[in-house]
């Protein structure tokens, strides 16, 4: 092709040179937004794991902290029925939100 001479105008010449740039920056394109998504899933992992811990670790220091209170005064076993519903509902929310932040499927 060196000898020859080319077959396109100047504006074919120009629109085949810009459609194969506009390919390149395509690709290119695709590949950046791949590694920015793998890139943001790993870090979701992380953030899931890391919330994993956090409530494993507020679960621990609530009953340690509950065993070292010792036993309740005589005054507070009166308290109504409600209250402790209310506190059991509060911890089951809390040991089920645990439970579910280890069992998330990986991304």
């Amino acid at each position: 092709m060196f000898g020859d001479a080319s077959h396109l105008t100047p504006p074919a010449s120009r629109k085949q040179r810009l459609l194969a740039e506009s390919d390149l920056s395509r690709a290119r394109l695709s590949e950046e937004w791949r590694t920015m998504a793998h890139r943001t899933g790993g870090l979701a992992r992380r953030a899931a794991t890391v919330g994993a811990w956090a409530s494993s670790a507020v679960l621990l220091v609530a009953g340690v902290t509950v065993l070292r209170r010792g036993p309740r005064p005589a005054r507070a076993l009166k308290s109504g029925w409600f209250p402790m519903l209310l506190n059991g509902a509060r911890l089951a929310s809390v040991i089920w939100r645990g439970f579910r932040a280890r069992g998330e499927k990986a991304f």
